[in-house]
């Protein structure tokens, strides 16, 4: 459950803001009306939101490599990936100028007095996803917990788009997780929450819903503690 008057960190998949086929205002809109209603209900809450770089990455990667004829290096692909991440989260700033703090955390050495209701972050710097930002922030402001929102319902225990018998997963250790995803993180990944932020937030004792982002009754009935579909990360025997 998520408790009152306690921040909160919101990882955002950015295939949610830009799938492919444009910017979904949509989703936008309802997570712009879904966060202000949490702040009305809460005066005291306080969002931390990351945003990821959605297909605006994969554009600009497959660009490149059709210009060179050949693969990128993995630092430019991380860096067109990071800087797809800063438009996407100037926008979600944007939407929540009235309310946001003016500047985007993009340096997660720096921890900034964040009085706002909403901090909008993005990428920082090659070979690390804006999930291991978000785990940052996480140790950077003393926060236990993290909400990812991606384009899946939860975590299986294979691939579900090559295997018929993946089976979901609703609560999952950290060790058991990184068993699933490995250790080692590349530009563009496609893993629910990446390897190297899986490793920090173990190390941290973060906990981490994996919750369908486009899924707003879900994701109330997830800060209201009712029965919500997501999966669970955490590192049970420390609880």
């Amino acid at each position: 459950m998520i408790k009152p008057n306690k921040k909160t960190i919101i990882s955002v998949g950015g295939s949610l803001v830009v799938p492919n086929g444009g910017i979904d205002t949509t989703f936008l809109s309802n997570f712009n009306k879904f966060i202000r209603q949490k702040l009305a209900q809460d005066n005291q809450r306080q969002f931390f939101i990351v945003v990821g770089g959605g297909s605006v990455a994969r554009h600009y990667r497959d660009a490149g490599q059709a210009v060179l004829g050949q693969e990128l290096t993995k630092d430019d692909l991380d860096w067109l990936g990071i800087h797809a991440t800063r438009l996407n989260a100037h926008l979600l700033r944007t939407i929540f100028r009235d309310i946001a703090h003016p500047f985007i955390i993009k340096n997660y050495e720096i921890i900034r007095k964040v009085e706002e209701a909403v901090a909008v972050g993005a990428g920082w710097k090659p070979g690390w996803s804006t999930d291991y930002d978000a785990v940052l922030l996480c140790q950077d402001y003393g926060i236990d917990n993290l909400i990812n929102l991606t384009n899946i319902e939860q975590v299986y225990d294979k691939d579900p788009r090559e295997h018929n018998d993946a089976n979901p997963i609703d609560k999952i250790s950290w060790a058991d997780y990184r068993k699933l995803v490995g250790d080692d993180w590349s530009p563009g990944m496609n893993a629910p929450f990446d390897p190297i932020a899986a490793k920090k937030a173990q190390e941290l004792g973060v906990k981490v819903a994996i919750l369908k982002g486009n899924n707003f009754d879900n994701l109330e009935n997830y800060f209201d503690d009712k029965e919500f579909i997501g999966t669970i990360i955490q590192s049970y025997n420390k609880q």
